[in-house]
């Protein structure tokens, strides 16, 4: 006779202990390869690098074991490493542009990537059940569209390459659009839980499409103007193709009606016709997509692609490239920096870890058990994803230029922050998605979430 047993669901931290400790491994090999092919020998801060990236790996670990037991194995190693190696790029340019440690931009994503895993620390122990973040809705949505303003406002708004997306305060620098992204995907994931049959159940057919009535149209409109306003006023392509894309997929996968996607596709493509008629930097854009080697036009993306073409299938090894030739080499064409130095196999062996974490995200937002957070994984998976197409289309000359940065790979303070940030929201759905039945119910009693009351 046999018996149907289940199997205890095992937290997997010795795993991710593992595993971020190959990770880290990774990095200081790639960081004393450059000081092999630069100076000669291997650098003599390698122990303390070393060290850093291991304390703060290490605490993070723990504050999980601690916190967050269920939560996914693989998040925190694979955004270790990949932040690990954005440093190592960044060095190396820094190297070739014959920076010092002061000017270069190196030891500012170091200082920025402890207060990034601190801000993520930091959440994992204030937020113990994500679902409370749906107490404030509106809040958050208030809050994004503030910091999405941010930019325009006079003395704090700063305008950096055509585009007014960055506020200064003192010798400070910041994009606040990169935290407004996280506070609209959490108002988006939150308001469409709350109306999803509206939107999904009542309408009509129009040539065989079910559309919504024109009152649930709303939300759409909204942020396609949104979107248009980010486009106009800031000329941010890339932030407004973010906005909007992921507010129609998360629409798309809270009602399942096509007929938002070929809605959001119509108005987003009206909108960026419009726009391109009318302002020169984004038919600049599209006149450099088009043919990035005609006379006139900037040599950016054109030395960006004999970059990588010049790296070939296996690279020129870290620290025996010319990657300093491409402007932005560091920052939105980090991209191409390691295409030339690891070839087409490292390049590809960084888009598979990108894939992975979105792999990893839309898993939790499938084993999450409340809508909320099924929305917001997916949500959050979804944006990662459609970040790392623009800007991996955009330096390939699949799409045009949009000037998005390279998640946890690229120079920038804010961009770092935002998407820590992002990995810590999924570890702890995730620990929640993970977490057996029994547990998560004795977790739920006393919590005013659920309301549950025990009796004796």
């Amino acid at each position: 006779m046999s018996t149907v047993t289940t199997l205890p669901q095992r937290t997997r931290r010795n795993t991710e202990l593992v595993l971020l400790i190959f990770a880290i491994g990774i990095v200081l090999l790639a960081y004393a390869n450059v000081g092999l092919a630069t100076d000669g020998q291997v650098p003599t801060d390698l122990a303390t690098l070393g060290i850093g990236i291991g304390v703060l790996g290490l605490v993070f670990h723990l504050v999980l074991r601690w916190r967050a037991a269920y939560a996914d194995p693989l998040l925190l190693p694979m955004a270790t490493l990949l932040n690990g190696l954005g440093l190592v790029m960044i060095h190396r340019i820094d190297i070739a542009k014959d920076r010092t440690l002061g000017e270069g931009a190196a030891l500012k994503q170091l200082m920025w990537s402890g207060l990034s895993v601190a801000c993520a620390i930091g959440l994992i122990l204030l937020i113990r059940d994500h679902r409370r973040l749906t107490r404030y809705t509106f809040t958050m949505a208030l809050a994004g569209l503030l910091l999405l303003l941010l930019p325009l406002f006079p003395v704090i708004g700063k305008n950096i390459n055509g585009s007014r997306i960055w506020i200064g305060i003192g010798p400070f620098s910041f994009q606040p659009g990169e935290l407004a992204k996280i506070l609209l995907t959490i108002f988006f994931a939150s308001y469409l839980v709350a109306t999803r049959d509206a939107l999904s159940l009542v309408g009509r057919r129009v040539l065989g499409f079910p559309l919504p009535r024109a009152r649930d149209m709303g939300p759409i409109m909204i942020a396609w103007l949104a979107s248009l306003a980010v486009l106009v006023f800031q000329r941010d392509l890339g932030s407004s193709l973010l906005f909007f894309g992921l507010f129609v997929a998360m629409l798309y996968v809270a009602t399942e009606r096509r007929a938002w996607i070929a809605i959001g596709l119509l108005l987003f493509a009206g909108g960026a016709l419009v726009a391109w008629q009318l302002f020169s930097h984004l038919q600049q854009r599209v006149t450099l997509w088009l043919d990035p080697f005609a006379p006139g036009v900037s040599d950016q993306l054109a030395k960006g692609l004999m970059g990588m073409a010049s790296g070939g299938l296996l690279g020129k090894g870290l620290g025996q490239g010319r990657p300093q030739l491409t402007y932005y080499a560091e920052s939105d064409f980090i991209i191409p920096s390691f295409g030339e130095e690891l070839g087409l196999v490292g390049l590809m062996a960084i888009l598979a870890l990108y894939a992975l974490i979105v792999e990893r995200g839309l898993r939790t937002g499938i084993g999450a058990r409340d809508g909320f957070g099924k929305l917001l994984a997916t949500g959050l998976a979804f944006s990662l994803a459609l970040q790392i197409f623009v800007v991996v289309g955009g330096v390939t000359r699949v799409i045009p230029l949009t000037g998005l940065t390279t998640p946890f790979l690229s120079a920038g303070g804010s961009s770092l922050l935002a998407n820590w940030v992002i990995v810590a929201l999924l570890l702890r759905i995730s620990d929640q998605a993970r977490r057996p039945v029994d547990q998560a119910r004795v977790a739920q009693v006393g919590q005013d979430e659920t309301q549950v009351v025990r009796t004796r």
